[in-house]
């Protein structure tokens, strides 16, 4: 009698799990529309991230002018696959370091033994745009407000991954990276080194 006063109890507690377990199933085999099978913060090229060109100026070379790239934007398929999360620019140690626009030091410090300098740039939403340097020793605090071109730092001679002297930078929303050349307007982006040109008929003073 004991036995089938509990068989009716243990019975109801097999459906019940049987029924979450089904519910668990469904729930993590079904994508949402929309949504990527990729952790939410992750978005490899920054699709559907709008980016403001908001730069004024290189974070290297002379003001005006545009660096060499020597490695472009290539973002993994993953999050942890194989790519390059940023720009290199070529700029031998010593080579001075600006901010590309208006905003606050976030970071300036050491990591993995490189010195990296991050700027969360003004205006740009929230979260901000969070521009990167590195290497780079600092020459500003977490909590300095830095102005379009303000000075950060200069390239380190070691820590670089560049088979030549480079400075990183990377650009990131929130823990989304995205493509720094695409905070830079037209104009920036086209532009090359300055070029002295022959002077013909303008009189000499």
């Amino acid at each position: 009698m004991r036995v089938n006063r509990i068989e009716p109890r243990v019975r109801r507690g097999l459906w019940l799990w049987l029924l979450l377990l089904l519910t668990a199933t469904v729930v993590t085999s079904t994508a949402l529309p929309g949504v990527a099978a990729r952790p939410p913060s992750w978005e490899p090229a920054g699709r559907g991230t709008p980016v403001p060109p908001v730069a004024r100026t290189w974070p290297v070379g002379p003001v005006g002018t545009r660096p060499a790239v020597l490695r472009g934007w290539e973002p993994p398929a993953t999050v942890y696959g194989r790519g390059h999360r940023g720009v290199d620019l070529a700029a031998p140690p010593g080579t001075t370091v600006r901010a590309i626009a208006a905003g606050r030091v976030s970071f300036a410090g050491r990591v993995a033994g490189r010195g990296v300098v991050s700027v969360e740039l003004t205006g740009t939403g929230a979260p901000p745009l969070r521009t990167t340097y590195e290497p780079v020793r600092a020459s500003v605090r977490k909590g300095d407000e830095v102005a379009a071109g303000g000075v950060v730092g200069t390239v380190e001679p070691t820590g670089s991954h560049c088979t030549a002297a480079c400075v990183h930078w990377g650009l990131l929303r929130g823990e989304t990276y995205l493509d720094p050349l695409s905070v830079l307007p037209p104009w920036l982006l086209r532009r090359g080194p300055s070029r002295l040109l022959p002077l013909h008929g303008v009189p000499l003073r």
